[in-house]
């Protein structure tokens, strides 16, 4: 059994992490939080501490480390005795950790694809530019890599999985995500904005027919009529987890769906128009070189202080369709969550708590054994049902919509 987890990470989805990582410290051990900014990593664990979140005693300590330096992450593992690294830091991390773990054999997990500060939308699958280049290297180093084990990607990967199980055959898995909360603000992304834009401003791809297709952002609009939330208009997205699915489907079409409003529709278009959601330096008059996409960071509200005022709720699940028993079949695996509860429970609003309760699920599930593949692995590569139960006890309860009415998912 692996014990003891180091927490990369000071977001909102950190804060997410620590909380359930300490309401589960009975299996998971010892709690290390690390980031650029230890101030940041401390208020984490003041939160922790004065929700009395903790199970059982245990250490919970906070770290100043550079996630960049992937010696100095191996240094803080050895220093800290973890055995399990959940990296919810930058995605432009990945790799560095992913390397750290790797040479002191602590299994990893994430909940996104590296990014390349230089390049936005690279050639698709986007796993196979960086991640899946050291899948042979952990199944030579018997390392566990859990790759995308967010909500999505994440268990939307394990809701495929679970619908796909239960098929002759799949044709089509459909993601959809949809945020019907309201945070108050003029403007703002539920996440880093810098991650949130450069998702938006590339190429749009999706496996349709055995082939990628492209598309721009906002160019295919579709009306879903959801459990809880009612009818949502989504567009379709490029996204992590249509990457490794069509990998492992390739005989189903895989598209990610997201919703967006005509005011956050309206003010991405002004902002991509003006130039400045650009990765690229540009000089001032006065001979100061900025990057446009950091400047709007810079000004937009953290995603962390949207919290306390967030209210309404998210649903995110998968349509897949298939055969079974020669005859067609389609079933709705979903999830929905409420951004007041999660703040109330955690300190941070449901975008962040869907995206981090998780990665503590999966890691649960390497210290009991039951994930730890001793290689690298996708979601839906791994058994979704021990998944999916921990889910449901710990804050995201699944739930299914098919031809038998729509009920609660047991194990």
């Amino acid at each position: 059994m692996k014990k003891n987890v180091l927490i990369i990470g000071a977001g909102g989805v950190a804060q997410v992490v620590a909380h359930k990582c300490a309401q589960n410290n009975d299996v998971l051990g010892d709690i290390h939080i690390a980031s650029r900014t230890l101030s940041k990593c401390e208020a984490i664990l003041a939160s922790v501490r004065e929700k009395g979140a903790q199970k059982v005693e245990g250490r919970l300590e906070a770290h100043q480390v550079d996630a960049m330096d992937s010696a100095a992450v191996a240094a803080l593992i050895g220093q800290t005795g973890a055995q399990i690294v959940i990296n919810v830091g930058s995605a432009f991390v990945n790799m560095t950790v992913l390397d750290a773990c790797i040479e002191t054999g602590a299994a990893y997990i994430d909940t996104a694809i590296h990014e390349d500060p230089e390049k936005i939308c690279e050639t698709p699958p986007w796993y196979a530019n960086y991640e899946w280049k050291k899948r042979d290297l952990c199944a030579e180093k018997g390392v566990t890599a859990i790759l995308g084990a967010g909500f999505d990607p994440g268990v939307v990967n394990a809701y495929a999985r679970l619908a796909i199980d239960g098929m002759d055959e799949v044709r089509s898995i459909d993601i959809v995500d949809i945020n019907a909360g309201s945070h108050g603000r003029y403007f703002a992304t539920n996440f880093d904005p810098e991650i949130n834009f450069r998702e938006f401003t590339g190429t749009v791809y999706s496996w349709q027919d055995g082939a990628w297709q492209e598309n721009a952002m906002f160019e295919v609009p579709r009306d879903w009529d959801l459990p809880v939330v009612g009818t949502q208009r989504a567009y379709l997205c490029g996204h992590d987890e249509v990457h490794s699915l069509a990998a492992n489907y390739p005989q189903a079409d895989v598209r990610f769906w997201m919703g967006f409003g005509a005011h956050y529709i309206n003010v991405f278009t002004v902002l991509k128009n003006l130039g400045l959601l650009s990765e690229k330096p540009v000089v001032t008059a006065e001979g100061q070189e900025v990057v446009p996409l950091k400047v709007v960071k810079a000004v937009l509200p953290d995603p962390a202080s949207l919290a306390p005022d967030y209210t309404g709720k998210t649903c995110i699940g998968d349509l897949v369709r298939g055969v079974k028993d020669g005859q067609e079949v389609e079933v709705f695996v979903y999830n929905v969550a409420d951004h007041k509860d999660a703040y109330l429970e955690v300190g941070s609003q449901g975008i962040s708590y869907t995206a981090g309760v998780p990665p503590v699920a999966a890691a649960m599930l390497i210290a009991q054994g039951d994930w730890d593949a001793g290689t690298m692995r996708n979601v839906e590569e791994l058994d979704p049902k021990p998944f999916l139960a921990i889910l449901d006890r710990i804050g995201l309860p699944t739930r299914i919509r098919d031809a038998a009415g729509d009920r609660a998912w047991n194990a």
